[in-house]
């Protein structure tokens, strides 16, 4: 899919602040963004939204992110939705855990916006 005004991204993660800032740097790539401040919301959002990306909290209250993958990853709706997991939580255990539930990219907090950016467009254009 090369047409980012038609790429839609849900963007997760309980920091207000982070939010905004991924909003903003999605936008100005020019991807749709919408957002979701916890687990439950995200789910309840990707329906409406059907993302073909999520850029996901690990430590959120209530679900974490990785059961959040796990359950995008159970529904066969979400088949092609690619998953980028943007956390503080940087073991090499948790990298597991992202990867073994169904992220295709585990990026570490604090982040470089550039970075971020050439990694969601390689993701997006080559899956």
């Amino acid at each position: 899919m090369t047409d980012k005004t038609k790429t839609r991204i849900l963007l997760v993660d309980d920091e207000p602040n982070i939010l905004v800032a991924l909003e903003y740097l999605v936008k100005k790539e020019g991807y749709q963004a919408f957002k979701a401040e916890n687990g439950e919301q995200a789910l309840r959002l990707m329906p409406r939204s059907q993302p073909h990306m999520v850029i996901l909290d690990v430590m959120m209250p209530g679900m974490d992110g990785f059961e959040v993958a796990r359950q995008i990853r159970a529904d066969a709706r979400y088949d092609n939705t690619r998953i980028i997991f943007l956390t503080a939580k940087g073991t090499q255990e948790d990298r597991f855990k992202g990867y073994a539930t169904g992220g295709e990219v585990y990026i570490t907090k604090p982040f470089d916006n550039d970075e971020l950016i050439n990694t969601i467009n390689e993701v997006i254009e080559f899956g």
